[in-house]
């Protein structure tokens, strides 16, 4: 037993070491981190104003669309501060503690955004699928309720990484090859063998994930035979154009995170490895108003009568 612990460190600290250590780089990437950021706020920020104060978007969708905003608001903002702080000052530590945040929120708010990403499905499946029972199926209380549950679902799945992620013991190095604290860069800095109780979790969740996005697909399924029936051209085109963004953006961040968490057994960085997670962490984030909202003709038309106040 001895033997197996001597090689173990007592870990105060990270160094996020994701990106190449040149200085003219490291501005580059401050300065594409911060316009990312600044696109992802203004644009569900804009999101979370309209949603509220107009009352033509006072529906189910509308209010699912706000909590998203919220969501993607502070996802990002787990990151991206810190990575903005350690590329302008050429400091890349990050306490234990602070890691431990890290890798709660991000799993936290990710868990989150999927599980509403699921009832925001649920939700377009009804509105097409069975109009005459939307509001009834879909009240207020019912809302909140799925809300409530998304929340809590991402609380626990959070909970239940961070438990596992760090009831490791880390051998040799401190250096985190990725921007933030993720799990899988994490792993491979724990002794063999101790990974066991996190593998165990991640698999579960991505049976989880992957049951969820069977029912995602299910539910389009029939809303696309729903939409075949319909007779105008103009009317298909305009249920497919709304349906088929929330499937992309659900499709790339499950298959960025994916991909991100089959190198679990990368002990060395590759770029695709550095590249996923800023594809999961950033891309829905600064995408989803666009997509989601920017896009919808009310939306427009509130955005316009906002504007048009100022």
């Amino acid at each position: 037993m001895p033997e197996k612990l001597a090689n173990v460190t007592l870990i105060t600290g990270f160094l996020l070491m994701g990106f190449p250590d040149d200085q003219m780089l490291q501005r580059l990437y401050a300065a594409f981190f911060s316009l990312v950021y600044l696109v992802a706020l203004v644009g569900n920020l804009l999101i979370i104003t309209l949603t509220t104060i107009d009352h033509h978007l006072q529906y189910p969708m509308y209010f699912f669309l706000k909590n998203l905003s919220v969501i993607d608001i502070c996802y990002i903002s787990v990151t991206v501060p810190k990575s903005i702080m350690n590329y302008l000052t050429n400091s890349h530590s990050i306490s234990f503690m602070g890691c431990v945040s890290q890798v709660f929120f991000v799993v936290f708010f990710a868990g989150t955004e999927f599980t509403l990403l699921l009832v925001m499905s649920y939700d377009r499946y009804v509105a097409i699928c069975c109009p005459l029972h939307y509001e009834a199926i879909m009240n207020r209380g019912s809302c909140v309720q799925m809300v409530t549950a998304s929340w809590f679902t991402g609380c626990v799945y959070g909970s239940i990484h961070v438990a596992g992620t760090f009831s490791v013991h880390f051998c040799g190095s401190n250096i985190v090859h990725q921007f933030f604290c993720d799990i899988p860069s994490l792993l491979t800095l724990a002794c063999s063998g101790e990974q066991i109780l996190e593998y165990v979790f991640i698999i579960v969740s991505c049976c989880f994930a992957f049951v969820c996005f069977t029912f995602m697909v299910a539910s389009y399924v029939y809303i696309v035979s729903t939409v075949l029936r319909i007779p105008s051209s103009q009317g298909r085109f305009k249920t497919f154009s709304t349906c088929m963004p929330h499937l992309t953006v659900v499709t790339l961040f499950l298959s960025s995170a994916f991909i991100e968490y089959l190198g679990l057994n990368s002990k060395s960085p590759s770029s695709l490895n550095l590249f996923m997670p800023v594809l999961y962490s950033l891309l829905p984030p600064s995408l989803n108003p666009i997509i989601y909202s920017l896009r919808n003709r009310d939306m427009k038309v509130a955005l316009g009568k906002f504007f048009g106040e100022k």
